[in-house]
């Protein structure tokens, strides 16, 4: 595939046709093409990491979403680069039909992805990954379109002045990786919190088929001819109406997209700074449903069941001083405050937007029972490892690490062998600490994996799970939208310092004993949670 250097065949374009017929003086326009170089690379980054971000939110598993955009993009540009050798007779009128082109793609690409989970992810079938493919694909294109940029720009800085090849692909690629530095850090700081993923990757569009259009209309005009003029001014035109189209279309479209994705009963949808939060229902008697990143955290008449399994067994022991790490919705602290004795309730999340809606909407402010305006919580948004590092001497009788599913690779840290032995050193003699580990019946190898952690940091664990009901959205952290793609179960783990398992039991308020298929009351006779404890014969427990 690689032309091995070799006379040029009889009839073949020259490789060097002399210094091209420029409006401006040499240096000049070599300094306008590493400019647009710049700019380019910055809107081409800009794409990768639209794609990543939309795939982690929508598809989940955020480590092999990012590997297959970045590896599929990183081969399209090899790809795309041998096939712009082609065009390199004609850099001028390619270059500008490429930058037209991956303006368009790239800029629309978020709005398709988005278009295609919300209305057609429940399809089933042959297009039951349809999605996945969709991003497969998107990625190629724009891949293959950023990879034909490089030899059609090194041909163009070639035409003002003949360089050597080493000190022309050093002034290219410098002002290339600058440009992907700035367009990587332009994401998430500026993109993504004022103007959301879906106006900003068209903005980036057109800033993409602006600057591309400058450059050859502007510049290299003189090398092309009046059709091919007209034709690249027309085209890059139409991307711009069709993005600035979008761009005005973009509110209506994403409200329409996330009551598809959410149902019809969204009620509030923020970009907090650390994530996409998304209330749905909660008023006029509605069920109230809490996605954080697109991921179901709290949901309907069933997320009572979550939070009293995962609060009740921890403090049927002393429980007067408690530590919650996340928990910002509130809803752990309404089971902690439910127990008599409680003295202090600590709160600990990453989150402070989470928080303001956890205490001001009135959907979320109901269903946690305005446990965070309580004058015995306290609330800190930190980051729960770093705000363990900090606590000195036992100070906690119950630890409750209410945080995302272990499945998510973004949490791995908070169920390391680091973090739990942090919070070994913040419990009492006898204090517990209870962990969500995730699903036992779908994922049982993530789950003991969290148990072995757990003994390795010097606790005796007692496993126990709760079943979720197969009908409507399936309550508990990091569900999907649709019931029928959720487990219908939730694995947690009951840890005390030393070698003795602590007993699966309720505390004084909730005095019957759990057994493993006993039911829970919490006051209620309406109200009820089967939890069942969980011996390691019962699932395959593999050897750590």
């Amino acid at each position: 595939m690689i032309e091995p250097h070799a006379p040029a065949p009889p009839g073949a374009p020259p490789t060097w046709t002399g210094p091209a017929r420029l409006p401006v003086r040499p240096g000049t326009g070599r300094f306008l093409v590493l400019v647009c170089v710049f700019v380019c690379a910055a809107c081409g980054l800009v794409y990768e990491l639209e794609l990543v971000a939309f795939a982690s939110y929508l598809i989940g598993d955020s480590v092999t979403q990012a590997s297959v955009v970045l590896s599929v993009m990183v081969f399209a540009m090899g790809i795309g680069s041998l096939g712009a050798k082609r065009l390199r007779w004609h850099a001028a009128a390619g270059f500008g039909a490429v930058e037209s082109a991956i303006a368009l793609v790239g800029g629309c690409s978020a709005m398709a992805l988005y278009a295609v989970f919300a209305w057609t992810a429940g399809w089933g079938g042959l297009w039951a990954d349809g999605p996945r493919c969709l991003l497969v694909a998107f990625s190629l294109a724009i891949g293959l379109l950023i990879g034909a940029e490089v030899p059609l720009l090194m041909e163009l800085i070639q035409r003002i002045r003949r360089q050597d090849a080493g000190g022309a692909v050093a002034d290219l690629f410098a002002a290339d990786y600058v440009g992907a530095l700035v367009g990587g850090l332009a994401f998430p700081f500026l993109l993504l919190p004022f103007l959301g993923q879906l106006t900003g990757a068209l903005l980036t569009g057109a800033v993409n088929v602006i600057a591309g259009s400058a450059l050859v209309l502007g510049l290299f005009r003189r090398d092309l001819g009046r059709r091919a003029r007209w034709t690249l001014l027309l085209a890059g035109l139409v991307v711009l109406a069709v993005l600035g189209s979008a761009a005005a279309l973009a509110g209506d479209f994403e409200r329409a997209a996330r009551r598809a994705v959410y149902g019809g009963d969204v009620r509030v949808a923020v970009r907090t700074g650390v994530q996409e939060v998304v209330l749905a229902g909660g008023t006029h008697g509605r069920p109230l449903h809490l996605f954080l990143d697109g991921r179901l955290r709290a949901g309907g008449g069933d997320e009572h069941r979550y939070d009293e399994a995962l609060v009740d067994p921890a403090l049927a022991g002393p429980h007067a001083r408690v530590l919650i790490l996340g928990g910002g919705d509130g809803l752990a602290a309404r089971e902690v405050l439910r127990h008599r004795g409680v003295r202090r309730v600590d709160v600990v999340d990453l989150d402070p937007g989470l928080v303001v809606l956890a205490r001001r909407d009135p959907g979320l402010a109901a269903a946690n029972g305005h446990a965070l305006t309580d004058r015995r919580v306290h609330v800190d948004t930190a980051d729960a490892l770093a705000w363990l590092r900090a606590v000195r001497g036992p100070a906690y009788d119950v630890v409750i690490a209410d945080l995302p599913d272990p499945g998510i690779t973004a949490s791995t840290k908070l169920y390391s062998q680091e973090f739990y032995g942090l919070a070994r050193r913040a419990l009492t003699a006898d204090g517990r600490l209870v962990v969500h580990a995730g699903p036992v019946t779908s994922r049982p190898r993530a789950f003991w994996t969290v148990a072995a952690t757990l003994r390795t940091a010097g606790f005796a664990v007692s496993p126990y799970r709760v079943a979720g009901h197969d009908s409507g959205f399936a309550a508990g952290p990091d569900r999907p939208p649709g019931a029928s793609r959720a487990p219908h179960d939730w694995g947690f783990l009951l840890a005390a310092p030393g070698r003795t398992p602590p007993p699966l039991r309720l505390g004084a308020d909730r005095p019957r004993t759990l057994t493993r298929a006993g039911l829970v009351a919490d006051g209620q006779a309406a109200r009820r949670t089967r939890i069942a404890g969980l011996p390691a014969s019962t699932l395959v427990h593999p050897r750590y």
